[in-house]
C-alpha cells in the first residue's frame, strides 16, 4: 500500500499550475541534513513549495533566538531558492525591537509572520504584529490548539476561538488557524470558526481520522482552507487527497487560497 501511495504521488502536480504548496513547515535550525530530507520527501509527494519557519528551543522564544531561527530560515531560502517561503518568527512581547525584526525579514523577502504560544491572540500585547501584518498585506500563522484533555503544557496556547476574537478586532487581518489535525478537537476548532469568514484554516497535523476535510469543507467553504503538512508529510497530503470532495475544491486548497494570499503583500 505504501508503494503504490508513493507511486501516484506524481498526481498532486495536478490541482494547480506548479504542484501544491505547503502552508505551514518548519526548518531545523542548523541542521542541513534534515532540512534536505524535507525537501526529498516534498519532491517524493509532488510538494512544490513549502512556507517555513525556524522555532527557537527556549519558551517563551527569546528575541535572540527569533533573530537566529530567521536567519536560519533566510539561509533556507537561499538554498532551496523558490521552494522555501519564508515566516518571520515573533514573540510580540519582545516589542518594538521584534516589529523592527519581522519588517527587517519582510523587506528581504519573508512572506508572513509566524505565532506561537507565548501569548494568547487575545492578549494587548499581540495587536501590533497584527497591525503591522496588515499594513504589509502578509499573512499571520498562529499556532493553536484546543486541548482541554492535556494537563496545560502550553498554558498560553491560543485555539480557534481565541483567533475568532482576534480576527473580530481585525477583519483586514489574513489569520491562519494552525493545525487542525495536531491541536486536539479537531470538530470543535472547525465549529469555532464558522463565524469568522478573515481566518483561513490549515488542515496538516498527524491525526489520521477521517472526515475532516469534508465537514471543514462543508462547515467553512474551500476557500478557507489550506493544505499543510507541519511536518507531517504523508498523513497530510494522504488527508486531501483522499477526502470526498471535487476537484475544483482540491485545487483551492492545495495551492489556489495560499496563492490568492501570496499575491496580496504589500512592500
Amino acid at each position: 500500500m505504501r508503494r503504490g501511495f508513493m507511486a501516484g504521488a506524481s498526481a498532486l502536480a495536478a490541482p494547480g499550475e506548479g504542484g501544491w504548496i505547503d502552508a505551514h513547515s518548519h526548518l531545523a535550525y542548523r541542521r542541513e541534513d534534515a532540512d534536505r530530507r524535507l525537501m526529498a520527501a516534498a519532491d517524493k509527494l509532488g510538494i512544490a513549495q513549502l512556507c517555513c519557519s525556524t522555532l527557537p528551543a527556549e519558551r517563551p522564544m527569546p528575541l535572540d533566538g527569533c533573530r537566529l531561527s530567521n536567519e536560519w530560515t533566510a539561509a533556507g531560502m537561499r538554498r532551496f531558492a523558490g521552494r522555501v517561503l519564508g515566516y518571520a518568527t515573533a514573540n510580540p512581547g519582545h516589542g518594538r525591537a521584534m516589529l523592527d525584526e519581522i519588517e527587517r525579514w519582510l523587506d528581504a523577502g519573508f512572506i508572513g509572520i509566524k505565532l506561537y504560544n507565548d501569548h494568547l491572540a487575545t492578549d494587548p500585547v499581540v495587536a501590533p504584529v497584527v497591525e503591522l501584518a496588515i499594513r504589509r498585506g502578509v499573512p499571520i500563522l498562529h499556532h493553536a490548539g484546543h486541548t482541554s484533555w492535556l494537563p496545560g503544557p502550553q498554558p498560553n496556547i491560543s485555539d480557534a476561538g481565541h483567533l475568532a476574537v482576534l480576527a473580530k478586532r481585525y477583519p483586514e487581518a489574513m489569520i491562519i488557524c494552525a493545525h487542525v489535525c495536531g491541536g486536539g478537537d479537531w470538530e470543535w476548532t472547525i465549529k469555532a470558526l464558522r463565524h469568522s469568514p478573515t481566518v483561513f484554516l490549515d488542515l496538516s497535523g498527524s491525526v489520521p481520522d477521517e472526515g475532516v476535510v469534508e465537514m471543514a469543507v462543508e462547515t467553512l467553504g474551500a476557500a478557507r482552507l489550506l493544505f499543510a503538512c507541519d511536518l507531517s508529510m504523508t498523513a497530510s497530503v494522504g488527508r486531501l487527497r483522499g477526502a470526498r470532495i471535487d476537484a475544483a475544491a482540491r485545487a483551492r486548497i492545495g495551492a489556489g487560497n495560499m496563492r490568492g494570499i501570496l499575491a496580496r503583500r504589500r512592500g
